[in-house]
């Protein structure tokens, strides 16, 4: 089928930082259109399980929690790039304040001479609870916060805003964007009914993760059903979507992945409202839900190793986008039939399994290669 569809991928710098900037080359001359960075303090694996025997990545990257700042990494990335596209994925506005990210994305703008995308969402657990920071109302935070953007980026002169969560009296921000009127993309990271209908209003990109092509039609649904309400243009808003990626010539191998103690440590970011499609509740309790309260810095190797035993398989298959390069074709062509326009294919494949990092990125190639053959 002809098929107009972008693609992205995950460009996070891990240290040595000339490693980093080798990769964001390669990542453009490979072909993709965007690339984005996560903005963590803290990543998702518990160092107590980061052995070479359940996670073979520890044998080449020290800590799983060594994190760059990301717009100092965006910054390098933008310098060493021409035409990608480079996004956060996502920033919050917990640790980074709105008139401060106005700022810095507009500095970006000008960096990169246009290419960076602001993606945004609620925030997790992990980066704001153990630094101190409390967490309270994320949704409305999040839409004052962008509403504040958009303010400080629009209007000339002194602004100011009396909010729940910000008061700006007599705030300038006077730099304009690189291109006349061009502001920079805000992609907005939304799940729930609240988030996607924030989404619709404020939103210039969707960016979930990890939905099946029929949950993925129903949130884009209530997404451009709000834009219409709000007096926008649904089209205006790009359907994105970030994919964890498991892929392999053979799909049994793929299956072989799922099991892996990676997969398993990453399921329990799921809420236990999830869990219980499955039959069961959450390894750490029916109340635990994953992106608050999940900090692996909390959880020593033998609970972990217990939680691993309770996650079902059917779980993880239905959890990431996994098969054979034929495989994960069809079914990104099913989520374009439901409107999807931009994907993220972060490659986890090499993490569950270190032997196959050259294989996994040569099946990739066959999907790149794909649908740029069949772009209508």
């Amino acid at each position: 089928m002809d098929i107009d569809i972008k693609f992205g991928t995950e460009g996070t710098f891990i240290p040595p930082f000339d490693r980093g900037i080798e990769t964001i080359k390669r990542i453009e001359n490979s072909g993709y259109d965007s690339v984005w960075f996560a903005d963590h303090l803290m990543g998702w694996i518990p160092e107590s399980i980061w052995t070479p025997d359940l996670i073979e990545m520890s044998t080449i990257q020290n800590s799983p929690h060594d994190f760059y700042d990301v717009y100092s990494v965006m910054s390098v990335a933008a310098w060493n790039t021409k035409n990608i596209k480079l996004g956060t994925s996502v920033t919050e506005t917990f640790r980074r304040h709105p008139a401060v990210l106005a700022q810095t994305f507009l500095t970006l703008d000008h960096i990169s001479k246009g290419r960076s995308i602001l993606g945004i969402g609620t925030g997790e657990g992990e980066n704001i609870i153990p630094y101190g920071i409390k967490w309270e109302k994320p949704v409305s935070r999040l839409e004052e916060a962008i509403k504040i953007i958009k303010l400080l980026w629009e209007n000339e002169g002194k602004v100011s805003f009396n909010g729940k969560f910000w008061k700006l009296k007599n705030a300038v921000l006077s730099i304009k964007p690189y291109e006349e009127k061009k502001y920079p993309p805000i992609w907005i990271a939304a799940h729930g009914p609240k988030m996607c209908e924030l989404a619709g209003r404020l939103g210039d990109g969707w960016i979930p993760s990890n939905f099946n092509p029929k949950t993925y039609k129903e949130k884009l649904d209530i997404i451009q059903n709000s834009a219409k309400k709000a007096g926008r243009n649904p089209e205006d808003i790009t359907p994105g979507l970030w994919c964890n990626l498991i892929i392999d010539e053979d799909h049994s191998e793929c299956d072989k992945l799922l099991e892996s103690a990676y997969v398993k440590n990453y399921s329990l970011i799921q809420s236990n409202e999830y869990f219980e499609k499955f039959g069961i509740s959450h390894p750490f309790g029916k109340d635990f839900y994953g992106l608050l309260d999940y900090i692996p810095t909390n959880y020593d190797r033998e609970t972990m190793l217990e939680a691993f035993g309770k996650i079902p398989a059917n779980l993880c298959d239905e959890s990431f986008l996994h098969g054979t390069p034929d495989e994960i074709i069809s079914k990104i062509e099913d989520y374009a039939k439901s409107g999807l326009k931009h994907i993220v294919l972060y490659n986890i494949t090499y993490n569950c399994d270190i032997t196959k990092i050259k294989s996994s990125f040569g099946c990739i190639k066959k999907i790149l290669q794909y649908f740029k053959d069949n772009k209508s």
